[in-house]
């Protein structure tokens, strides 16, 4: 698994992360959000469209992220969760928790529209 953290451009900054993600790997994409410094107006996108496999501790750490985000008053999006992975999530009742969308472009657009209306 690889976890690369993109610069922070005009937009949000975005976590890319590709291969499987597992009790293994989840340090990884652990100390990579660590590295986020959340806080009022800051939003990670996490483009999750090379993701081949997610288990029990890689969606533990998503939700913590999301929870420290939120806690922070930052967002966290996810974007390009491949069909069946989405579907656990969805089975798992996380759309009601998460931000899910089909593309990173998508969510970093969201992230902009956001901040302009409430600008």
């Amino acid at each position: 698994m690889t976890v690369t953290l993109q610069p922070d451009a005009a937009g949000p900054r975005v976590l890319v992360v590709t291969g499987d993600l597992d009790h293994h790997t989840t340090p990884r994409l652990r100390a990579a959000l660590e590295e986020v410094p959340f806080a009022p107006g800051v939003d990670l996108v996490i483009d999750l469209s090379g993701l081949t496999f997610c288990d029990s501790t890689g969606i533990a750490t998503l939700v913590a992220a999301h929870q420290r985000a939120h806690d922070a008053g930052g967002a966290l999006l996810l974007a390009g969760l491949e069909q069946d992975i989405a579907r656990v999530f969805h089975i798992m009742g996380l759309d009601q928790l998460l931000a899910f969308y089909d593309s990173p472009e998508e969510a970093v657009r969201a992230v902009k529209d956001r901040r302009e209306s409430t600008a």
